[in-house]
């Protein structure tokens, strides 16, 4: 997409949990294909939510502006309902219409104990991690689905970490992490059987190694310097930016055929194969084909034919 060419000028999106990481990629990428979007978190210039991280949804809004759309922050917390209900109450009443509504909220990395079974872990913080990772979405839908049928050809991305095929086969870091990330891959199914006959297109999506902030502050490096990180862990030579599952969800949004992926699991690498775009370096990871063929494969890191 470039700012030449803006496809999804007269289109709505609802970018929900668009702080930070995927989110923010995607708000801006849909921005810089014309997109009005509304942006939403916890994480405001005026408060912190407990994932205390210094992005907020103002910073988001006005990235998406600044790549050529409009960006609209607004506070919500996806867990009360009353909220979401008067977030798409607003979006209806300043547009009238909602095209793209992308669900990303999560805010469960600091809740998750890598590798230890569910007697081990905090009962506490694996329930928040799955009311974080579900319930939000399950609000987010009964409120926006409504407003985002009222015209036919809406989009609804459910985004989640890793596809079908791979998390059907491995266990992710534990019980409750495991079922927040095959969750949004079972609803993108149940929202195509529900959606589907309103004209509307649900799918499944999934970055690969992301480049996140908070990827970026664990291995110490900025995107500038990224590659200093693969002295650490050579196999973070795949990764990928926020920006590149943006432009994925962009290209989606902007396929008048669609609907064709109806129900599925897709990567970011995936339908960069599928419809041209690249990372913002130029290139294409494509990180789950690698991730199964060499880095699980206990193979020496090196990207060559996947990137």
């Amino acid at each position: 997409m470039t700012l030449e060419n803006r496809p999804l000028t007269d289109r709505v999106a609802l970018v929900a949990g668009a702080t930070r990481g995927a989110g923010r990629g995607i708000a801006v990428q849909l921005g810089a294909a014309g997109a009005t979007v509304y942006v939403t978190g916890r994480s405001t210039r005026g408060r912190r939510s407990e994932y205390n991280r210094p992005e907020t949804i103002e910073e988001t809004a006005e990235l998406v502006s600044a790549a050529g759309g409009t960006g609209i922050a607004v506070p919500t917390d996806h867990l009360v309902s009353e909220q979401v209900a008067a977030l798409v109450a607003r979006i209806d009443a300043e547009q009238g219409r909602l095209d793209v509504l992308v669900n990303d909220i999560f805010g469960g990395d600091f809740l998750a104990d890598w590798d230890k079974p569910v007697w081990e872990h905090s009962l506490d913080d694996g329930l928040r991690l799955l009311r974080l990772a579900v319930d939000t979405h399950l609000v987010t839908a009964h409120h926006a689905f409504p407003l985002l049928i009222r015209k036919p050809g809406g989009l609804v991305v459910e985004v989640t970490d890793g596809t079908a095929a791979y998390n059907a086969e491995n266990y992710r870091i534990n019980v409750f992490y495991d079922l927040a990330k095959i969750t949004p891959i079972r609803l993108a199914r149940s929202w195509a059987h529900e959606l589907g006959s309103h004209g509307a297109t649900a799918v499944a999506l999934t970055p690969g190694w992301l480049r996140s902030e908070l990827m970026l502050d664990v291995y110490g490096v900025t995107e500038e310097s990224w590659r200093d990180a693969c002295a650490k862990q050579p196999h973070f030579a795949i990764s990928e930016t926020p920006h590149f599952i943006g432009r994925a969800v962009a290209a989606l949004a902007a396929d008048p055929e669609r609907e064709r992926w109806q129900g599925s699991s897709l990567s970011s690498g995936g339908l960069a194969r599928e419809y041209g775009f690249t990372d913002l370096d130029g290139s294409a990871p494509d990180a789950w084909r690698y991730v199964v063929e060499v880095q699980d494969a206990g193979k020496p890191a090196d990207t060559t034919g996947y990137r």
